[in-house]
């Protein structure tokens, strides 16, 4: 697991993963027949996603520990408070934001929870600020503006349910990033990570079906999605804990550049996004946050693989 071409097919098998959901989602939506405008039923359809992703984290992580993950007793506040951001807010957000915007602009904005983590490890004193993250996150953030660009007019089609939820739902992975960073120095994180996914799979589902949330077409087809939905997420987060396991985490986390890129192409694939939609600032758009997310995690004498980590960990 320390073998570069190991770290990077490892690595970029798990952006794959984590960027093929965009797609996949909106795929969702239609075979349960879920509307843009029906909440309940999206916060449903994300409940029943991570509550099993959360039974196979803890599966997964069980095998690799030759035991049974269970939480003490006094690791259930801390589940319960990394739960209410890590799934609760930020997928809230996020799947009621993706059924208003493409999967292309949602992958690219959905990228900047990258930078909003930058920003809170700073003032939270975990991290030094540095001119790499300033310049950074002014790329990432260009990115983000730039895709909403038309001509030299701001699209009026932006819409707050669509790009503004799924930049709230990027804020709260920002702040579950602080959290994890913090407890996973006392705390299991398969243990943290997959509990809170049951958690808050949990209450997405009883919220959802309480607000009059409901899923259609219910055969094969939808549980095979829902499946695979549940398996990227706790398969890539397996293989990505196992890669900081062993390896330096800015030797790991160079390779997220690759999500929103995967998002965004994988988009204009299965959905038929076209590429004249996404245009020259789709793509350079893209460019940008790659380029960012690129510097903020690059050494600073710019050698990637070698000597003590010296980026932020809070990504």
């Amino acid at each position: 697991m320390q073998k570069t071409p190991v770290v990077c097919i490892a690595a970029m098998l798990c952006c794959l993963l984590w960027g093929s959901a965009f797609p996949v989602i909106k795929i969702g939506y239609d075979i349960l027949g879920i509307s843009a405008g029906d909440y309940a039923s999206q916060i449903l359809f994300a409940g029943l996603r991570f509550t099993a992703a959360g039974i196979m984290a803890v599966f997964f992580g069980s095998i690799l520990a030759g035991k049974f993950l269970i939480p003490q007793k006094e690791s259930l506040i801390k589940i319960s408070v990394l739960s209410l951001f890590q799934t609760v807010l930020q997928y809230l957000f996020f799947y009621i934001g993706l059924a208003h915007t493409t999967g292309t602009k949602g992958s690219i904005i959905n990228s900047l929870g990258s930078f909003f983590a930058v920003i809170a490890a700073v003032v939270a004193g975990l991290e030094k600020n540095t001119l790499s993250k300033i310049a950074g996150c002014v790329l990432g953030f260009s990115g983000a503006v730039l895709v909403n660009l038309t001509g030299s007019e701001m699209n009026t089609h932006i819409s707050f349910f669509g790009e503004g939820f799924i930049a709230f739902s990027a804020f709260a992975y920002a702040v579950s990033s602080i959290l994890i960073k913090k407890y996973s120095e006392y705390e299991n994180t398969v243990v943290l990570s997959g509990y809170q996914f049951i958690f808050g799979g949990a209450v997405m589902i009883v919220s959802g079906t309480a607000m009059g949330g409901a899923v259609s077409g219910i055969g094969m087809k939808s549980a095979a999605l829902i499946f695979y939905l549940a398996f990227a997420s706790a398969a890539a987060y397996t293989l990505w804990g196992i890669l900081l396991k062993y390896n330096d985490v800015s030797r790991v986390a160079v390779f997220g550049f690759m999500m929103p890129v995967f998002g965004c192409f994988l988009s204009v694939i299965i959905l038929k996004e076209s590429l004249a939609e996404l245009g020259v600032k789709g793509i350079l758009a893209l460019i940008l946050v790659s380029m960012g997310i690129f510097i903020i995690n690059k050494k600073s004498r710019g050698n990637f693989y070698e000597g003590k980590n010296d980026t932020c960990k809070g990504i």
